[in-house]
């Protein structure tokens, strides 16, 4: 991780960083109250953090501050941020590239998300990622509801030199994946990169869709996919989790990849997919640049969202 990177994703967590510390600073000097205590619970709450780890993160500054005359801001944020890290630490690995190196080839990826969260640019700059790794990606054109996707998938191939298997707009999702597969095999790609359209998570048709594709790409290639990976906008708080939660149990989610992080109050979000889900999340986008997604850390992102924990082990 660059130290460029750890700024932008610090910059990116501000909004939630400042709402939480607001709330932090008016400890200082004073002895705790009920109001205070409420105070940070709904400022907890308004990052996204989700009930279940405001409910936990509140018990321990409880505990923290029973029986202290008066708490201190940097006590509390350390509280904060060790628990954050308890919950993070689980979900935070292997990497992309640990997992394909781990398993046979061609290592086939299903990325999967509502339209809108950035999906087709977070596939191709995997894909860039791992060309530059040495690795040799083929691009799977999956979203055939839109024409867009199909042009947008095509455009970032060509300026990473990678190949893609496209069908025409309107074409049967579950054949491109069957000829994405079977183009794979016969030239000896490393990994499959799967696009697929994300027209509402809450339409049935989708998901059945989304299920067609995974059998047929089970049926042509034993175990794949490898990874169904799960795009999310940090943007969109509590709605994410609901699409996680769907779609986890539509196609069972492997990973998940958080984009949008630099333009969010709502960061903590992704400790809300942590604790209910239980989820891996590979990788978190600050920024519209390829070397703006990168693997996802707990230690930066508690860092930058309340400050660095005392111990994160």
């Amino acid at each position: 991780m660059t130290v460029g990177w750890f700024q932008r994703l610090n910059e990116g967590l501000g909004k939630t960083r400042h709402a939480v510390r607001q709330s932090l600073d008016r400890f200082l000097g004073r002895t705790p109250d009920p109001a205070l205590l409420e105070e940070l619970e709904a400022a907890l709450l308004s990052a996204d953090l989700g009930a279940r780890v405001v409910d936990r993160l509140m018990l321990q500054v409880t505990e923290r501050v029973r029986g202290v005359d008066a708490a201190t801001s940097h006590g509390i944020q350390n509280v904060l941020s060790r628990t954050l890290y308890d919950v993070l630490k689980p979900v935070s690995g292997p990497s992309l590239e640990q997992l394909i190196d781990q398993a046979p080839k061609p290592f086939v990826i299903l990325a999967v998300g509502v339209n809108g969260v950035g999906k087709t640019t977070t596939i191709a700059k995997v894909a860039q990622r791992l060309a530059q790794s040495g690795r040799q990606p083929l691009l799977v054109a999956g979203d055939t509801f839109r024409a867009a996707a199909i042009d947008q998938l095509q455009v970032w191939a060509d300026r990473i030199g990678a190949k893609v298997i496209r069908q025409r707009h309107g074409a049967d999702p579950a054949a491109v994946a069957f000829d994405g597969i079977a183009a794979a095999k016969a030239r000896a790609a490393d990994v499959v990169l799967i696009d697929t359209a994300g027209r509402l998570h809450t339409k049935s048709n989708l998901m059945d869709e989304l299920r067609k594709m995974k059998r047929v790409i089970g049926q042509e290639l034993p175990g794949a996919p490898h990874e169904v990976l799960l795009v999310l906008d940090a943007t969109v708080g509590q709605n994410a989790l609901v699409q996680a939660r769907q779609f986890h149990e539509a196609v069972g989610v492997t990973g998940i990849v958080l984009t949008k992080l630099d333009g969010t109050a709502r960061g903590g979000i992704v400790v809300a997919i942590a604790e209910e889900l239980n989820l891996p999340v590979r990788l978190i986008g600050v920024g519209e640049g390829i070397e703006d997604l990168q693997d996802f850390n707990p230690e930066a992102f508690v860092a930058a969202l309340f400050g660095q924990p005392t111990a994160c082990s």
